[in-house]
Order: C-alpha cells, then structure tokens, then sequence
C-alpha cells in the first residue's frame, strides 16, 4: 500500500472503532489528511472497498500476532489477546468486529463475508487456545471449547462498550475475572 492508502485505512479503523461504520464518512478522513474527497475515492472507489481493507488489515494483524503468541503457554496466549482488547479500551476504541456488528445488515455482501471471515478466524483461534489450553490443564471450564470461546469473545467485545459508560477499569476487572475463571 502506499503511504496515503496506510493513512486512510489506519484513520478508517479509528473511526469505524469510535463512531461506527455507517456514522462517518470519506471527509472524515480527507479532512484530517488534508486531502479532497477524491483522493480517498481514488484509492477506495466505494466505503464497502475502504470497509473491507480495514477488516483485511486487522486479519493481518491478528494472524500476526497470534503466530509470535504460538510458542507461549495458552495461559499466556489468551492474555495477550486480552491485552490487546485492554489497549483499545485504553485508547476509547471498541473492537472492530463490535463495531461491524451493528452495521451488519446494511453492510454490501463482499464485505458481510469478510467480517464473517473475520469472526470465525478469531473463534477457531480462541477455540484451540482454549481447547490445547484445557488439554495442558491451564484451563478447567465445563462444555464445549468453542462454546466457551464466544463466551470469551462476546465478554471481551461487551467490556470494551460497558468501559465506554463505566471507567477502563471496568475492562480491567471483567478481563482479570474472565481469565482467573478459566484458570481455576
């Protein structure tokens, strides 16, 4: 990508993590660039496009971060899951797939497909840690591994909203007391 095409879908992300999907648009980002409308559409002829490469680039970076994560004890692995969710907090931002989810039903299909791929990457990722974790006995929960991977996944994702409203502390304590749960 090139160095304007980084800056519109790094500003994109923040926007679509604080405001929301529908609730911006592309002089959101041209303004704070210093750029017209048209150098955004240049690069993204249609929000769905510029939608679809945020998605993309978070996948990047989720799969990056999961593959350093692979030598760690799952134990390990999941918290620094948590902590990447605990940086958003701190930052004011929701995480991306929370803030698709409303948005859903008026997202084009190619990008409903892509926040689909998305939200199954990172339930089969939480699922094995969760599973091999259970297998290595650094986590003891009842049922499924993948039941209690959306258990994971949707408190991390609500946190982050109810932090919004309560204090980053908030985050703190629902992450700490979710993590401590499936160890004992």
């Amino acid at each position: 990508m090139t160095l304007m095409k980084d800056k519109i879908v790094s500003l994109a992300d923040k926007l679509i993590r604080v405001k929301g999907f529908n609730a911006f648009s592309y002089k959101d980002i041209a303004d704070p660039l210093a750029v017209k409308n048209a150098a955004v559409h240049y690069h993204f002829p249609s929000k769905a496009d510029l939608g679809i490469a945020v998605v993309a680039g978070e996948m990047q970076r989720f799969q990056h971060s999961t593959q350093s994560w692979q030598h760690l004890p799952e134990d390990e692995q999941l918290a620094n899951l948590f902590d990447v969710f605990r940086r958003h907090c701190h930052a004011g931002n929701v995480c991306l797939m929370g803030s698709l989810a409303p948005d859903y039903e008026t997202l084009t299909p190619p990008m409903q497909e892509k926040v689909n791929e998305m939200a199954e990457a990172i339930v089969e990722w939480v699922t094995a840690v969760l599973e091999n974790g259970r297998k290595h006995k650094r986590f003891h929960f009842k049922g499924a591994a993948g039941d209690r991977a959306l258990l994971v996944i949707s408190n991390l994702q609500s946190s982050l909203l109810l932090a919004r409203v309560m204090g980053a502390h908030t985050f703190d304590r629902i992450s700490r007391q979710l993590l401590e749960d499936l160890r004992s």
